[in-house]
């Protein structure tokens, strides 16, 4: 079956800009209570994140749920009330727990800050307790040197490709590119608003650079036929020319885009809490990606050159025989 994007193009063009717009009224929501467009982890803000999980081999432990509002208590006597508190239900092998984000505190104040929660809401398993500190500034110069990196990765993308094909096919593949990732962020900002769990840390930003990377792949793979379409037959119309060209590569767009997503799939389901936001970072902007390639990309770059082919229509009014008296 032949896929025609050039005679939808509409409805693809019109998709992509209800997902970045949904997207964007996520990150504008989320500014407006998080103070942030994406819910920020650890890495980015600061401050020190305790995971605990109960001690279920001791008698009446799990016998009933953690009640977060014991846990707040026990975080505002303490001086601590504007701490990010998440309950842990037990889930296969997880025990019930609880993780709290909260400023950088000392290891004395974190072994006062166990103390006081184990003889709240029971005794924590001493294996299961996981702390992690990241300190203010160096929060921050992650933030900066990922956001650099993008903007690195997005500039030198566009030289190349402006001198591998021409201006046009270059911003196109950079529309797709943006498109890619504005996609990606809009999700992440989506669930960070609806999960708290759901923050963005230093692998976010390697996830969007290898985002950017695959998808400018599939994206010259395209513009490579593309180009070749019209050495072997310049007199055909643009729009032909693109759907001849997606069509002959969309088996290897496809077929490469469907191997990777089963190999992140697994990883999301059974790499563990690390690999899980990051697996899921890929999934979402290799999809986009490969669909960015084969409707977006391809049918600007038809509309461009269908715009830019057409020539000026002689002034009314004006004949040739005028012209020769």
């Amino acid at each position: 079956m032949k896929l025609n994007v050039i005679k939808q193009r509409s409805l693809w063009w019109t998709a992509s800009a209800t997902l970045i717009l949904a997207g964007i009224i996520s990150m504008v929501i989320s500014t407006a209570t998080l103070g942030s467009p994406l819910r920020l982890g650890l890495d980015f803000v600061g401050g020190t994140r305790l995971q605990v999980e109960l001690d279920c081999s001791k008698a009446g432990v799990c016998d009933k749920p953690i009640d977060i509002t014991t846990v707040r208590g026990v975080m505002d006597e303490r001086g601590l009330g504007g701490s990010s508190i998440q309950i842990l239900d037990k889930q296969g092998n997880q025990k019930p727990g609880v993780t709290i984000r909260t400023k950088t505190l000392n290891e004395s104040s974190r072994t006062q800050l166990l103390t006081s929660l184990s003889e709240k809401i029971g005794a924590f398993d001493p294996k299961t307790i996981q702390i992690d500190t990241v300190g203010p500034t160096l929060g921050q110069q992650l933030f900066i040197s990922g956001m650099l990196a993008i903007i690195l990765s997005f500039a030198g993308i566009l030289i190349y490709l402006t001198f591998r094909f021409q201006f046009d096919y270059a911003f196109f593949a950079f529309v797709a590119l943006f498109h890619d990732v504005f996609i990606t962020v809009g999700i992440f900002s989506i669930l960070g608003l609806l999960l708290p769990s759901v923050e963005i840390d230093s692998l976010f930003v390697v996830g969007i650079l290898t985002i950017i990377g695959f998808s400018v792949n599939d994206t010259v793979v395209i513009y490579d036929r593309v180009r070749e379409v019209i050495k072997e037959h310049p007199d055909m119309p643009i729009d032909q020319v693109v759907d001849d060209a997606v069509n002959q590569t969309l088996s290897r767009s496809i077929n490469t885009t469907l191997t990777v997503l089963l190999t992140l799939l697994s990883i999301f389901l059974f790499g563990g809490e690390t690999l899980k936001y990051f697996a899921l970072c890929l999934i979402i902007g290799f999809t986009a990606g490969a669909y960015s390639s084969i409707f977006i990309a391809s049918t600007l770059l038809a509309w461009w050159r269908k715009r830019a082919d057409k020539s000026p229509p002689p002034p009314a009014g004006k004949s040739i025989v005028a012209d020769e008296v």
